[in-house]
């Protein structure tokens, strides 16, 4: 027979090796033990499959792997977003590249933008839900990727649409008022890429196996051919990085180019403006 433990037991078997929330989340999600129940009833047993799963489940959390993959999904402004190893985990921080975003987008009538890089689709699916009347479009090379976005569109009701390319590729001929991004620009040989569970997200949406600015550049020389007069263009970047994407930015021509900080303080979002 296998074994079978209770909410309490389990709580104790992971002590010190998944923080008390984690584990909490994990009996919610593998064993449907509300936080309230844990508190009233940490008697309650768990049956032999739950109890397999949560030490499957603790095990894999305690290697490092992060919630969100193992939970299947994260929040991002206030929605649900389904997540798995396909791709990125949105990050708080990149709530503030949206507020940057609706501020260019407000004065428009009826805009029209594309999130380069979509992933999970956070961008594209806040931006679509929060400015309705914004024509949304998604790029996205992983065709993996794609199937999280739509998925969260469908579930979000946001009328995004999507297509699998490399940047600017599948976007011939067509301009934009906004174009926006949150591509891989953490550098090679970066030794934040093997800490806080970044070895268990796509590499290929965190670096781009060179100096991190790789796909900057491509994205700052390919915009001005897909921007409206009096486009915008806006990357979010790493925190050492401004400076160099400023410079990327004002010598492909933008004008009243700019960087903004993060809560933190850090300058994390760089943009620029078409003439």
């Amino acid at each position: 027979m296998k074994h079978r433990g209770t909410v309490e037991g389990f709580l104790a078997l992971v002590r010190g090796r998944v923080d008390r929330l984690d584990a909490r989340l994990l009996l919610e999600l593998a064993a449907g033990v509300a936080h309230a129940e844990v508190i009233s009833r940490p008697e309650r047993e768990l049956d032999a499959k739950q109890w397999q799963t949560l030490q499957e489940l603790a095990d894999r959390r305690a290697a490092g792997e992060p919630l969100a993959y193992l939970v299947g999904h994260a929040e991002f402004r206030g929605r649900r977003f389904v997540v798995s190893p396909a791709v990125l985990i949105p990050r708080p921080e990149t709530e503030e590249l949206i507020d940057l975003a609706l501020e260019k987008l407000a004065p428009l009538a009826a805009p029209r933008c594309v999130d380069l890089g979509t992933g999970s689709g956070v961008i594209a699916v806040s931006l679509k839900l929060e400015c309705p009347s914004a024509t949304v479009c998604a790029i996205d090379v992983s065709a993996e990727a794609l199937e999280v976005a739509v998925a969260n569109a469908a579930a979000l009701g946001a009328g995004v649409e999507f297509r699998c390319g490399s940047w600017f590729l599948p976007l011939a001929g067509e301009r934009f008022d906004l174009v926006v991004s949150n591509p891989p620009y953490v550098a090679a040989g970066d030794p934040h890429l093997d800490l806080n569970g970044l070895p268990f997200e796509p590499r290929g949406a965190l670096t781009d196996e060179a100096d991190g600015l790789a796909c900057i550049r491509a994205i700052v020389a390919g915009a001005p051919d897909h921007l409206r007069p009096g486009g915008w263009l806006l990357c979010e970047h790493g925190f050492d990085q401004a400076e160099a994407v400023r410079n990327l930015l004002l010598a492909a021509g933008f004008e009243a180019v700019f960087s903004a900080t993060d809560l933190a303080g850090k300058q994390r979002f760089s943009g620029g403006r078409v003439h």
